[in-house]
């Protein structure tokens, strides 16, 4: 009796499609200098014991020196007079109304309990982590701050992989990201754009960024979409990245006047829906679900696409059921 043939196995699918093959786990994180709880206490080296003498001078007390655990790099706790401490410039806005809840919080608790993060700069502190705390702080009477000093000013501009305390929405995270490039473009570092992929994440976050600043009631999300498939940092120093990312910001706001012209013709038809503009978009999309073969892999060629596509799209023949579907945030107005 011959033997049945192995029955060929069924790839696994999705209601999308064929599923995805798992990736293979990346490997854990390689700890730089590990230090054991014992050894985190120590004496600060000379350069830091100077930052301590530079602490005193200017009003504030050193509490604690230790070795954090996970680099070895030195941390001081110290105490900070509150009107030498401030936000970076370059960091996102206070909510107002997450502020006065800290601050009724602290109120309550009759604590404050959580140490900002701070760098020193020109006699002064910048805090990359913790403007709320801060801003809480004072509203609730404070004159005196706990920190945790880092000798390293560079790790001000660790802003996004820093932030604990209230998570970034998308327009905060662009404004904070191109604030951040234009303030190390004054300062004159010479290192390419590629080289801040921890500090900016996305290209795509610096451009959305510059449209944000102009039109801060922009439907971010649904550009956003379709710039992070095509825009990189760049390898290009960060003035040169900066002055294109205003460009495409110009031209994504061309875009967004168009769409804003569909919209409305939609709305003289009688069709309503709260997400009616992230629908035109997506359907303009020239990387989404309605792209065709010939999709751009380039900013430029994705703005010119999507310009173009709002050139020859058709109000008329959208369906009422067309924006049943639909879905996503609510576009255009203030969705960020």
């Amino acid at each position: 009796m011959a033997k049945k043939a192995p029955a060929a196995k069924k790839k696994a699918t999705t209601k999308e499609g064929p599923a995805r093959k798992k990736t293979a786990r990346k490997p854990p994180v390689k700890v730089a200098a590990a230090v054991s709880a014992a050894d985190v206490a120590g004496a600060p080296p000379p350069a830091v014991a100077a930052l301590a003498d530079e602490v005193k001078a200017d009003g504030g007390a050193v509490l604690a020196h230790y070795r954090e655990p996970f680099g070895g790099h030195s941390v001081l706790l110290v105490a900070l007079p509150i009107d030498k401490v401030e936000p970076t410039p370059y960091q996102r806005d206070v909510s107002a109304p997450h502020v006065k809840r800290l601050a009724r919080s602290i109120e309550k608790v009759g604590r404050f309990l959580d140490p900002v993060i701070a760098v020193r700069h020109d006699g002064a502190y910048w805090v990359p982590n913790g403007g709320h705390r801060l801003a809480a702080l004072r509203e609730a009477g404070g004159t005196s701050i706990t920190a945790l000093l880092v000798p390293e000013r560079e790790v001000a501009h660790k802003i996004l992989a820093l932030n604990t305390e209230k998570a970034h929405n998308l327009k905060e995270k662009a404004l904070e990201v191109l604030r951040l490039e234009r303030a190390l473009a004054a300062a004159g570092d010479p290192r390419p754009e590629a080289a801040f992929d921890l500090e900016l994440e996305e290209g795509a976050l610096v451009t959305i960024g510059a449209a944000y600043e102009r039109r801060p009631r922009l439907s971010g999300s649904s550009y956003n979409a379709l710039l992070r498939r095509v825009d990189v940092l760049l390898d290009r120093p960060l003035a040169e990245a900066l002055a294109l990312r205003e460009g495409w910001a110009a031209r994504v706001l061309e875009a967004d006047d168009r769409v804003g012209e569909i919209v409305e013709r939609l709305k003289a038809r009688g069709l309503r829906s709260p997400y009616l503009r992230p629908f035109v978009i997506a359907r303009l999309n020239p990387l989404g679900k309605f792209a065709g073969a010939d999709a751009p892999d380039t900013v430029d060629g994705a703005l010119d696409a999507l310009i173009a596509r709002a050139g020859r799209f058709d109000p008329d023949k959208v369906r009422e059921e067309d924006l049943q579907g639909a879905g996503g945030p609510p576009g255009g107005e203030g969705e960020d």
